[in-house]
């Protein structure tokens, strides 16, 4: 998970031209000639040109997942991507490309598909269609339904689904790893450190023995070394609560494994994490706005489970209602009953309502990303985070 979410092109792009797991030469070349490559290897020139560039945009978005989600060196390997099509997408080195695929790549490569609310590049899969064939796009199928009219857009929502988006004009720059250079340790503060926290946090959903980090504050204190020991225990790293190369890089594998961020079917990296208010900041009795109006939101449905919370209007008003809420909420939670609500309960409030959403009340689709959550009960700000593109890491 970079340290930056917001998902940018490549300058240039390693493509390795054999397996994984098996030696071959590494090629380094410009990401609109690996795009040309791709197109030129996988798809025939003299295809409509809407079935060419829905193709060429799930190529796009394909690579682009792997560059932003660090699949390769995440596992230690020194290329971004593989020639084989077991894995990833066919590359022929010195290959000749075609005119119009030469033109629509110039016009397309700065473009990826997302999902609705998620940050991540589509991991666009394909497949021909007729040999072989996939839950993601059919390249023969592609073709025809562009010669049945279907425009580009509609051809990739019918392999990809209806709660996609196109991604145009993004960023263009050189490629950088998320590690920050150094090792984190006690006492190492920042935002590599709530990045820490929070894949510590996700994969300890799925790894229990992980204890989970409240809260998430950027600051490398005992609870976080506790939780980097654990995690190095299980993974078989040298549990010395040292955060160096090895240690963050399992990390960033392991959580996009368990978000599944390199799958079609994803978990997603939503545009931002709540943290809800910062350190210093606190919502109590006499606070109005969206915050609350969120704030109330997770107690409603945490209440809905505890018949000692009583039921709560989510209006944006902390008025008595809500500080009584409030307190039946530290209280169940084991948490300091004292009505306001500062970092750590908006956290416990955040992660027992996922937990819910996930899990009790998962066939309700209750929204789990931060941008589904705006969407259900607020427009604006949390404290201290704006709700906007970018802004953390989730």
């Amino acid at each position: 998970m970079p340290i930056s979410v917001t998902p940018y092109i490549p300058q240039t792009i390693t493509v390795h031209t054999g397996p994984a797991n098996q030696w071959a030469e590494n090629v380094t070349v410009s990401f609109p000639d690996y795009i040309k490559n791709v197109a030129s290897s996988e798809i025939y020139p003299t295809w409509p040109e809407e079935a060419l560039r829905a193709n060429i945009l799930a190529q796009i978005s394909f690579a682009l997942n792997r560059i932003y989600t660090e699949y390769y060196p995440s596992r230690g390997y020194d290329f971004d991507i593989t020639a084989s099509t077991m894995n990833d997408q066919k590359f022929i080195k010195g290959r000749s490309t075609f005119e119009n695929v030469d033109r629509l790549v110039d016009e397309l490569f700065t473009t990826y598909i997302r999902r609705k609310g998620f940050v991540e590049p589509l991991a666009a899969k394909f497949c021909n269609g007729t040999t072989v064939t996939c839950d993601g796009l059919s390249q023969w199928g592609s073709e025809r339904l562009a010669r049945q009219g279907m425009k580009a857009m509609d051809i990739l929502r019918h392999y990809y689904g209806d709660n996609i988006e196109l991604v145009s004009s993004a960023p263009i720059r050189d490629i950088s790893y998320s590690y920050p250079g150094y090792p984190l340790q006690t006492g190492s503060s920042g935002d590599y450190v709530t990045v820490l926290q929070v894949m510590l946090n996700r994969i300890g959903q799925n790894y229990p023995a992980i204890p989970r980090i409240r809260p998430v504050d950027g600051v490398f204190g005992s609870q976080t070394e506790a939780a980097v020991k654990e995690f190095q225990r299980i993974f078989n790293l040298t549990p010395d609560g040292l955060v160096g190369q090895g240690t963050w890089y399992k990390l960033v594998s392991l959580h996009g494994a368990v978000r599944k961020l390199s799958e079609l079917v994803s978990e997603g990296q939503p545009f931002t994490q709540i943290q809800g208010p910062a350190a210093g900041v606190t919502l109590q009795e006499g606070s109005t706005g969206v915050a609350v109006s969120a704030l109330q939101y997770f107690i409603s449905i945490i209440g809905q489970f505890s018949s000692t919370i009583p039921a709560l209007a989510i209006d944006g008003i902390f008025g008595p209602n809500t500080r009584d809420a409030v307190l039946a909420a530290q209280s169940r939670l084991g948490l300091p009953v004292t009505g306001v609500v500062d970092h750590q309960t908006w956290q416990r409030l955040y992660d027992e309502y996922l937990g819910i959403a996930r899990t009790a009340l998962a066939g309700a689709n209750l929204p789990t990303s931060a941008q589904d959550i705006e969407s259900s009960v607020i427009a604006g700000q949390f404290p201290g985070y704006n709700l906007t593109y970018g802004n953390s890491n989730a």
